[in-house]
């Protein structure tokens, strides 16, 4: 059943200080963002408040800083390019609680946009605190959740202060629901799910989510790896999580049990290092030697993936299939994806900043695909999990 939310379109917002959460956790080098994806996809939502006269009060975090401040991660970068975006002034501050914080807060005019400090640096951000749930919401007068990149994580600035404010969802998270719940409720089948990046920690959970709900899977990326050493395979110097071991193995003897098929890479681009243009050559996956590390799927594995691909009606996609951006390790990635492109009769959800930072590098657009932009997220939602960030913003049957 298609899950219906609270959206900005049912408030009037003049003069009123908003609260919106975005996901504007973009790569940066330096001082300059290098993909503003996830900046761009919000614009709708921000122009929509903007154009109502309110004061916009954005929060959202930054990489892993655990709960410390860490200057590479502050977001002065985000509010330049925000700025840029916006075509208006974007006043970034150094905290994102406290007196100081509240005194700006107060002095905003209507049209005003003020972008707090990384969340991140605050303990009680991802422990979702109360006490920093109510910092926050001090800050405004209704709360507007847009980023469903964090839709899978009850924090203080995604859950927490929906409990102490009008809360509503923006454009881009009621789109993201509308397009994956598709997807949710009746897929076209055959339906796939492709896996890689690196992150198994992250997935494995929603992998048997996956399980009772998709034909088969196409496993790529580091996360092979650790596929391969719980089948016994050596794998080199490939990155692995060896605590993900048994339940890897406990995932394949499910999946066979239940007739799922589990497609893994035939053969692996191999290098000493992960260096640009490193010497590199292909291997079939069992003859891996014990100083090479595996940093792409090899061809036999690309042309399996897109015959795959070809053939399904439906594919979810989280994670790159190799390390693509260092070159030449994104050719799998790259090759799948205009595979996909190519096959207008697959509907594709691409979930993930990684993934999507692939294709865009690539110049990949299609009709047939949507980018999603969370990866963890759209995962969890299309293994049929309830996300708090979501429910808490569901509206009345």
């Amino acid at each position: 059943m298609l899950l219906r939310l609270r959206t900005i379109k049912e408030l009037d917002f003049p003069g009123k200080r908003v609260l919106v959460r975005v996901d504007f956790n973009v790569p940066l080098q330096g001082e300059q963002v290098t993909d503003d994806t996830r900046i761009r996809a919000s614009l709708p939502t921000l122009a929509h408040l903007l154009h109502q006269q309110a004061k916009l009060v954005l929060m959202s975090h930054l990489g892993r800083p655990r709960g410390r401040p860490v200057d590479e991660l502050r977001l002065d970068p985000v509010a330049q390019r925000s700025s840029q975006l916006l075509r208006r002034p974007v006043t970034k501050l150094n905290e994102s609680v406290g007196p100081e914080v509240e005194k700006a807060v107060r002095s905003m005019k209507p049209g005003d946009v003020i972008l707090l400090e990384n969340l991140r640096f605050y303990p009680g951000e991802e422990a979702n605190d109360p006490q920093f749930a109510q910092a926050l919401a001090r800050l405004g007068d209704v709360f507007v959740n847009d980023a469903f990149g964090t839709a899978h994580r009850a924090h203080a600035s995604t859950y927490g202060v929906a409990q102490h404010l009008p809360s509503v969802a923006g454009l881009l998270l009621e789109r993201e629901v509308q397009m994956l719940s598709k997807v949710l409720d009746s897929p076209a089948r055959p339906y796939w799910a492709m896996v890689g990046g690196a992150k198994l920690s992250d997935k494995i959970d929603v992998l048997k989510d996956l399980l009772p709900r998709v034909d088969g899977f196409l496993i790529g990326g580091a996360v092979a790896f650790s596929f391969f050493k719980a089948q016994g395979l050596s794998v080199g110097k490939s990155i692995v999580d060896e605590k993900m071991i048994p339940e890897i193995q406990r995932f394949l003897q499910d999946a066979k049990t239940k007739g799922v098929q589990v497609v893994l890479p035939q053969d692996i681009t191999i290098a000493p290092e992960l260096k640009a243009y490193a010497s590199h050559t292909f291997v079939a996956v069992p003859e891996i030697p014990w100083d090479k590390m595996g940093l792409d799927i090899g061809p036999k594995t690309i042309e399996t993936f897109q015959q795959h691909v070809k053939r399904a009606k439906t594919l979810v996609w989280a994670g790159p299939l190799g390390a693509f951006e260092t070159p030449p390790f994104g050719e799998g990635t790259f090759q799948v994806a205009r595979a996909i492109a190519e096959s207008p009769g697959v509907y594709a959800v691409i979930g993930g900043g990684d993934t999507a930072s692939a294709l865009n590098t690539a110049g990949i657009v299609a009709k047939n695909i949507y980018f999603s932009t969370g990866g963890g997220a759209a995962l969890e939602f299309l293994g049929g999990r309830k996300l708090p960030p979501l429910e808490i913003l569901r509206a009345e049957a």
